[in-house]
């Protein structure tokens, strides 16, 4: 089945009591149980699990093409509550080039918990290689990575994670499963920040797993998610699974208008710089090509001028807004570097762009009038 498909079916059948084909919201923190606590509807509390949310995992996991999925309640509950299952000692790699808040996991964090790190430029199989080391467990990638549009080879990343006997995961929030296929190239595990492209429209906060195999991860993360609590609600379920249904469009419209404004802006005088993988002057682009459909909706630029002229365009634009986050209907312009804050590694001078699904025209023009 096509996953424009499986964007509409996935998680999507019909309610038996009711009859309706909208999903139900199961709003209900408990569920009626036996005298001796036993299980009679297939449900107890809802931080074990709710029909909502399990819609939710059903949909995931099918776009995927993985055995099982657990959805959370952000991005970060996900990764953090995937590192929580490593045993003390463990070594991970991480990308140079990664979400803030992942590396600020690994450098406050993972000491606690007896863990190590090395960030390496993901770019470079090589570079991947010589870090392993006899206890490294999981390499975490990120691509593109976020914000410098960096890509990684999947094919190549899980090879070495073969070899070393280490989990390969990809964040695959930016290119979402309608334009790359992490499960299908190697990677054990994707994650996904459904805050962004999967609920699509600024207005809800998750995060997902999916496995692909359910062995023997599923088991250690739900037992993990239940404890700590970081679980999806079931409105915030209802609305990613909403918005799963448009996903497979939204993209293709998202990546068409990217490719348009990062096209204008390589011509632009006030601009040193576009990250975007779908231009072939982007180092990456050839392996990008080879393992995406398409090349998505966000890029990132350096200004001319610095940070001083960087935050000055963000001051003058009129159709994008000045935000954080990404994915959503509304183009969106943010520099990193502020609002990563202090340790940031990107750029001084770098913007981040989410493209929205406003005319492509309107977009450039905007950006333009802000540069002059």
């Amino acid at each position: 089945m096509k996953i424009e498909t499986l964007a509409i079916h996935a998680g999507a059948a019909a309610d038996p009591t009711t009859g309706s084909v909208a999903p139900p919201i199961h709003l209900s923190t408990n569920f009626i149980h036996g005298p001796a606590s036993e299980e009679i509807h297939g449900y107890t509390y809802v931080r074990d699990k709710n029909p909502t949310q399990d819609r939710l995992e059903t949909a995931m996991s099918a776009l995927e093409g993985g055995e099982d999925a657990l959805a959370f309640s952000s991005g970060m509950g996900a990764t953090t509550a995937f590192f929580q299952t490593l045993a003390p000692h463990s070594h991970v790699i991480i990308p140079e080039d990664v979400y803030v808040h992942v590396r600020v996991l690994a450098a406050t964090y993972f000491a606690n918990w007896q863990l190590k790190f090395t960030s390496v430029d993901t770019q470079s199989p090589a570079a991947i290689s010589a870090a392993v080391c006899p206890n490294t467990r999981v390499i975490w990638t990120e691509t593109p990575s976020n914000p410098q549009m960096k890509i990684m080879d999947i094919p190549a990343a899980a090879k070495i994670a073969r070899e070393s006997g280490a989990c390969l995961v990809v964040d695959n929030t930016f290119a979402t499963p309608v334009l790359q296929r992490p499960l299908e190239l190697g990677a054990d595990v994707v994650m996904h920040s459904t805050t962004k492209y999967c609920g699509g429209h600024s207005d809800v906060q998750g995060g997902c797993l999916v496995f692909k195999q359910r062995a023997p991860l599923y088991d250690k993360l739900f037992h993990i998610r239940m404890v700590l609590g970081a679980v999806c609600s079931p409105f915030n379920s209802w609305l990613i699974l909403r918005g799963l249904r448009t996903l497979p469009c939204r993209i293709e419209r998202h990546s068409a208008n990217a490719m348009a404004v990062a096209k204008a802006l390589a011509q632009a005088k006030k601009v040193e710089r576009v990250f975007y993988p779908g231009l072939p002057s982007h180092p990456g682009h050839e392996i990008a090509a080879a393992q995406m459909k398409l090349f998505g909706g966000m890029m990132s630029i350096l200004v001319r001028g610095g940070w001083e002229e960087a935050v000055r365009v963000v001051s003058r634009v009129k159709v994008f807004q000045a935000a954080t986050s990404l994915g959503g209907v509304e183009s969106l312009i943010e520099h990193r570097a502020s609002a990563e804050g202090e340790g940031s590694t990107s750029p001084r001078n770098l913007l981040r762009l989410s493209i929205g699904l406003e005319h492509p025209d309107d977009l450039i023009a905007d950006l333009l009038q802000a540069m002059a």
